[in-house]
């Protein structure tokens, strides 16, 4: 009888032990490639990616499920989560290829439809990260159009007015898309003559990329825009936005002189960007600003000595 209990202690021990050695093995197993520690954590479903605490970058086989989750549910704070936890990963070059490859760019360009204006929001800021990858913009190109038509209709000075300005920007960084930008020109100017100082930024951002490209100068000239677009030279204007504007005026002209065309005297409409940059107001705001304070905006007008006075 002795000899059997110690018989069943020994076999105890060996099992404890093997134990022991298997969460050793579990433990040392969580472990990166460069031997940082992984957390430890089950195995995470969809719902749980889109919390707030979760900050890991996200694998092929956990951006499937978030856009699985996406298609599938109808309750909007998931939709919004999961969409700000796409967009967060959509930072990382390597995701925005993973993101195209497992057909997301649809799934998430589909939710600017939404008529909740947060999810609309979120959807445009995936976007605009999702666009920074070249390959992207190919598939990301036919929301273009209705960016635009939200962007011009939208609350004025909104977060989604906005987001869509910052896609439209990325959008116009080269000059494959901007001929789709266009017809809406016009409304562009006057989203930046009406909107406050966050909205007028952003508007001349994404005009200071067409007007980098001379086959978009014709266009940008042709436009029917206010006279209050003036007030941006005036010398009181924040310089973020006095030197985009004069910048956007160099741009113009530097266009029209390559092609020699400035001499020439090119016509446009009455009420036109082009008889508004080379009337006599612009032409005496642009001497005004040779006195301003600010060494930069100085140096900005001095550069521009051939603009047209």
């Amino acid at each position: 009888m002795g000899g059997a209990r110690d018989v069943g202690w020994v076999a105890a021990g060996l099992v404890l032990a093997a134990g022991a050695c298997y969460c050793f093995y579990k433990l040392t197993r969580g472990r990166r490639r460069g031997g940082r520690q992984l957390r430890l954590r089950p195995s995470r479903s969809a719902e749980d990616l889109t919390s707030g605490s979760y900050d890991d970058t996200l694998n092929a086989e956990q951006v499937q499920k978030l856009l699985y989750l996406l298609e599938s549910t109808e309750d909007p704070v998931i939709i919004e989560r999961a969409l700000v936890t796409l967009g967060n990963n959509a930072a990382f070059s390597a995701n925005q290829i993973v993101i195209r490859e497992l057909g997301g760019i649809p799934i998430v360009g589909s939710k600017i439809n939404n008529p909740n204006q947060s999810i609309k929001e979120k959807a445009l800021n995936a976007l605009n990260n999702l666009s920074v990858n070249v390959e992207n913009q190919i598939k990301i190109k036919v929301y273009v159009s209705q960016v635009c038509e939200d962007v011009i209709a939208g609350p004025l000075n909104s977060a989604v007015q906005l987001a869509g300005l910052r896609l439209l920007t990325n959008m116009t960084v080269t000059n494959d898309h901007q001929d789709m930008l266009s017809s809406y020109i016009t409304d562009l100017f006057h989203v930046l003559v009406t909107g406050n100082g966050s909205t007028k930024v952003q508007v001349l951002k994404l005009l200071l990329n067409l007007s980098e490209n001379p086959a978009m100068t014709d266009r940008l000239l042709d436009a029917q825009v206010d006279s209050s677009f003036l007030s941006l030279l005036d010398g009181h204007v924040p310089k973020e936005i006095l030197l985009r504007a004069l910048t956007l005026l160099q741009n113009i002209t530097n266009c029209l002189n390559e092609e020699h065309r400035l001499a020439a005297q090119p016509t446009f409409p009455e009420g036109s960007l082009f008889s508004l940059l080379y009337g006599k107001e612009c032409a005496q705001k642009m001497k005004a600003l040779v006195h301003h304070h600010d060494a930069d905006v100085k140096e900005k007008i001095l550069s521009a000595a051939e603009f047209k006075q």
